[in-house]
């Protein structure tokens, strides 16, 4: 056990870091971007330093949910403040949703009236966002995988980094062509390629927040798995939650043939749920199997 915890609390301590890290570094940025901004008169970089702001916001909300996601459960809050990342994934994807019909709306605007650009200020300035937004989406990449909190960080920080590369590209080949149209055009590209990633993101953390199943969970296999024990000759009432972007749970009913209980039936059951199905919060109710009684969830409308 206490080899998991220690593991557990190396973790906790990496992302402070990385959240930590990835914010002073946004920071910075954005001081850099209104600054030149300011200097080369470009409305475009003030725009985005705003947009980077957004970015330091989205990561504080993150941090603050991943924070508050490890206290303890209190008597009025029993399951403690866990669900608070799945309300941070979802409002960091509306805000990312928000951020791209900004920057929608300014393109469509900008290709009916072209504005002159102050290249080389602008693609070094960009340059230089490329590079912060790529490191910091790489110090999420890995728990990206995981945790859909730690996803919304990561997908912000990429979304940024494409954002400023295209802001280079466009930046060069104005330079080279002349075209002002280029600008806009690859900025409303952008923010289709964006849409697509966040999509994901915003339909995952919807169904979470509504106690779907989570993803990579499949009901048929617990349900089969649960089927297949011995003395179990039905069940109801099984519901697959997530308590928080990591954590799942689960509760069931089962019907079985032998009036006793044994302990070590339910230990085994809650052992593999938490191993092959990740679900570290099962809770299993036996049934002694009988004409007589039926349990009162046993109805259609505890089925799917």
């Amino acid at each position: 056990m206490s080899h998991s915890h220690n593991h557990h609390h190396h973790e906790i301590n990496n992302y402070n870091r990385s959240f930590a890290i990835g914010i002073a570094l946004n920071v910075i940025f954005v001081i850099i971007e209104i600054s030149y901004g300011l200097v080369a008169d470009s409305l475009a970089l003030i725009a985005d330093a705003g947009h980077n702001l957004s970015d330091v916001l989205s990561l504080m909300l993150a941090w603050g949910a991943y924070y508050l996601a490890k206290k303890h459960p209190t008597q009025k809050r029993t399951y403690g403040l866990r669900k608070v990342t799945i309300m941070a994934s979802l409002v960091s994807s509306v805000l990312l949703f928000v951020a791209l019909g900004a920057i929608a709306w300014e393109s469509v605007e900008r290709l009916s009236s072209p504005q002159p650009v102050d290249g080389m200020i602008i693609i070094a300035v960009a340059a230089i966002g490329v590079l912060i937004n790529t490191a910091t989406a790489l110090l999420f990449v890995k728990g990206q995988k995981h945790d859909l909190n730690i996803r919304a960080a990561y997908l912000h920080m990429a979304a940024d980094a494409v954002i400023s590369l295209g802001v280079v590209i466009a930046g060069v080949a104005i330079i080279v062509t002349g075209w002002l149209w280029l600008d806009p055009l690859i900025s409303l590209f952008i923010v289709v390629v964006i849409l697509l990633s966040t999509w994901g993101l915003l339909r995952d953390s919807i169904n979470l927040s509504i106690d779907a199943v989570p993803q990579g969970i499949d009901v048929n296999e617990v349900q089969a798995y649960l089927l297949n024990l011995s003395n179990v000759s039905d069940l109801h009432d099984l519901h697959i939650w997530a308590l928080s972007t990591t954590e799942n749970a689960l509760t069931v009913h089962l019907v079985t043939t032998d009036a006793l209980i044994y302990n070590h039936f339910t230990h085994e059951i809650q052992e593999h749920l938490h191993h092959h199905f990740n679900i570290a919060h099962a809770t299993i109710q036996m049934e002694k199997e009988e004409s007589a009684f039926l349990c009162v969830l046993d109805r259609d409308g505890c089925k799917f």
